[in-house]
């Protein structure tokens, strides 16, 4: 099992190394292919990446922060991690239909 995190964020690299969750990789994009069966993506992720990866049996969670207005954009610290409440959350995701955009 390989353990992905998916951020080019250096707060966020020292938030996990904090927390004492084991990273394997830290890439800023994942590649076709990678991550494989039984392994652990961590990040913030696309709602439909999200769901394919969990399609070919990866785990993801997604890290999540109570960022607010005025830092959005901005690059955060560990410490401005914490202060936003950065948490793990793990999601079931599927598609549930597939719509044309006319029709929505």
């Amino acid at each position: 099992m390989t353990r992905y995190l998916v951020s080019r964020h250096p707060g966020a690299w020292q938030w996990f190394a904090q927390q004492g969750i084991a990273i394997d990789r830290v890439v800023t994009h994942l590649h076709p292919g990678l991550p494989r069966t039984g392994d652990v993506v961590y990040g913030t992720l696309p709602v439909a990446v999200m769901a394919k990866l969990q399609r070919r049996g990866v785990g993801v969670y997604l890290l999540v922060l109570d960022v607010p207005a005025h830092l959005r954009g901005c690059e955060l610290s560990a410490a401005d991690m914490h202060a936003c409440n950065a948490r793990l959350e793990h999601y079931r995701v599927w598609r549930v239909t597939h719509a044309p955009v006319g029709e929505l």
